[in-house]
């Protein structure tokens, strides 16, 4: 490497266009509001889905203040740099919440706390106990640390990068498969991450490692061998089922099946009447 890094903005691969070394808004552009006190600026990419399951899971307990509007953000077409958004979140990732129920609205960032705010709003998904809401929160904070290896690690250099390499491939295959063992090895033990009891935990790691071993993430399935993590085949077709779970999926996704895309979400009736195969073209 030369003594001092220079930028070459062309040689970023797929995501040249939206990546950069600066932070801040590159142009302006206000937020939409919808009628709830939640609103989510979100994508369906893992870290989406984690708030989005969230709220159905929510709606779904019963928590009526949970109902939330969710706009679609296009990070490729670089929507996350705008001013509104770098306002909500000023890291420029999705997804951002902005909550209005307070006479000063509370923004909320990064996927992890929004969980922990949500779960701590409505009393709910986190366990009381202390000793089970700290397993909880230990396996939540590990999904933090340890994704960042899974998706800018082996998903880049394996799915994304616009070269191929052998050893950012065998480096970030090696700790998602070890990462993959210790979720099977926990999961060996009890139902869910956190103990018996579904939560935070759960609802922040499937949207990763269940996906993954479910054959929705980077094509990757056989590379990874992910039918020999029997632990967490289980636990991930077992979350798949949840109809919120479902539900959430479908928000803010805007690739894949028509019927399965929801590109904003800001009713229950939205998921009947709102996918992209009831939608004209010109409506999308």
């Amino acid at each position: 490497p030369p003594a001092v890094w220079t930028w070459n903005a062309p040689n970023g691969g797929q995501f040249a266009s939206i990546n950069r070394p600066t932070a801040g808004a590159t142009h302006d552009q206000d937020l939409p509001v919808g009628q709830h006190p939640l609103q989510l600026y979100s994508l369906a990419t893992p870290n989406g889905v984690k708030v989005t399951v969230m709220l159905e899971e929510l709606l779904a307990m019963g928590h009526r203040g949970a109902e939330y509007d969710a706009w679609l953000i296009r990070i490729s077409e670089g929507d996350q740099f705008g001013s509104g958004f770098v306002a909500v979140n000023p890291n420029s990732k999705i997804p951002a919440l902005l909550d209005r129920s307070a006479a000063v609205p509370q923004r909320v960032f990064e996927s992890g706390n929004i969980l922990l705010y949500l779960a701590t709003k409505f009393n709910a998904l986190l366990p009381e106990d202390p000793a089970a809401r700290t397993e909880a929160l230990s396996w939540l904070f590990w999904q933090m640390g340890s994704a960042p290896y899974l998706g800018g690690g082996f998903g880049h250099f394996y799915a994304y990068a616009p070269a191929k390499f052998e050893y950012p491939i065998d480096r970030f295959t090696m700790e998602t498969k070890r990462q993959l063992d210790v979720l099977d090895r926990r999961l060996a033990q009890c139902r869910h991450l956190g103990g018996d009891d579904y939560s935070i935990a759960d609802i922040a790691v499937w949207p990763w490692y269940g996906a993954l071993v479910l054959g929705h993430l980077y094509n990757a399935a056989e590379f990874l061998q992910v039918q020999t993590y029997t632990n967490v085949q289980r636990w991930a077709q077992e979350i798949a089922a949840r109809p919120a779970v479902r539900r959430g999926r479908m928000v803010n996704r805007n690739w894949g099946p028509a019927e399965e895309q929801l590109h904003e979400r800001h009713d229950a009736q939205d998921f009947d009447t709102r996918t992209q195969d009831k939608l004209s073209p010109a409506a999308g």
